[in-house]
């Protein structure tokens, strides 16, 4: 069991009353479980804190007022790990698909795999189904397409991302999605912290149904999958984006971090932490 501690600091300066939807907390789920948990506001505003569907995704709303605010989120995770076997873990025929894992094989919003079909089929039709072929997915996006902070925004889908070959952790995650529903393996994103990324930033990844049970992967090969803390689950980066603002605010710092930890450690000191821009 890995024990990691991870926090974020979000600030932004409220220009008239508005709506925060902040999807900042660690889900809960069967992966993994928090204890000392916090989120605080500055200045103090009420908060609503909600359970989103069945993934365990959780969501913070703030009606904020004008000037500055500062939401800031800490916890201690501890990761339930399973040891993978991946030489034995093999595709899910169709027929024995459990019913809450087929919508994971539609196309979505920024995931188009409907208009992938033909090239998935030729690219990766003739591989060993199972384990291997999401990771032969993985690799073909890692080496295709080049990692470009600032270089896609908030309408780019995985076709775009095919056709300019650049992009950035939420656009891996959706060209290996796609290309994943395209062969017939359910696929969904998901948003969260990763130890020992760089630079520090919410982290976009995704989890493919395979052999009876969902395992994630990551095209980026920016931190070690076994550090990934998850915070939201869902089809695409649509369902789970880190921040809704439904008002006039303007965000004006972004911190994340993530750091394993062994069971006696001191919880880390935000003070101390890395200014990162958000690539999710």
């Amino acid at each position: 069991m890995n024990q990691i501690q991870v926090g974020s600091r979000l600030q932004y300066f409220v220009q008239s009353p508005t709506t925060l939807l902040l999807n900042i907390s660690v889900a809960q789920n069967d992966h993994q479980s928090t204890s000392h948990e916090s989120i605080e506001i500055e200045p103090f505003h009420k908060i609503e804190e909600c359970a989103v569907g069945p993934l365990g995704n959780r969501l913070v709303r703030i009606n904020a007022l004008p000037g500055e605010l500062t939401i800031q989120y800490q916890a201690t995770v501890q990761l339930h790990a399973d040891e993978v076997d991946s030489a034995n873990v093999m595709e899910s025929e169709y027929e024995d698909l459990p019913a809450d894992a087929l919508a994971y094989l539609n196309p979505s919003r920024y995931c188009e795999s409907d208009k992938l079909f033909r090239f998935a089929g030729e690219e990766f039709g003739s591989l060993l189904p199972g384990y291997s072929r999401v990771t032969a997915i993985c690799n073909w996006t890692f080496e295709h397409l080049t990692y470009t902070p600032g270089s896609t925004g908030p309408t780019t889908t995985a076709c775009d991302v095919l056709l300019q070959r650049t992009g950035v952790c939420r656009d891996y995650a959706h060209v290996a999605i796609s290309l994943c529903r395209a062969m017939g393996i359910p696929a969904r994103y998901v948003s969260g912290y990763a130890v020992n990324l760089q630079p520090p930033d919410f982290h976009g990844f995704f989890e493919a149904y395979l052999g009876g049970r969902w395992y994630l992967f990551d095209a980026t090969r920016l931190a070690p999958v076994g550090g990934f803390v998850r915070i939201g689950t869902g089809r695409d980066a649509a369902d789970v984006a880190f921040a809704t603002i439904r008002g006039d605010a303007q965000s004006t710092n972004l911190e994340v971090w993530a750091d394993e930890q062994q069971a006696d450690d001191h919880l880390l000191d935000p003070d101390n932490v890395q200014t990162a821009v958000s690539s999710v």
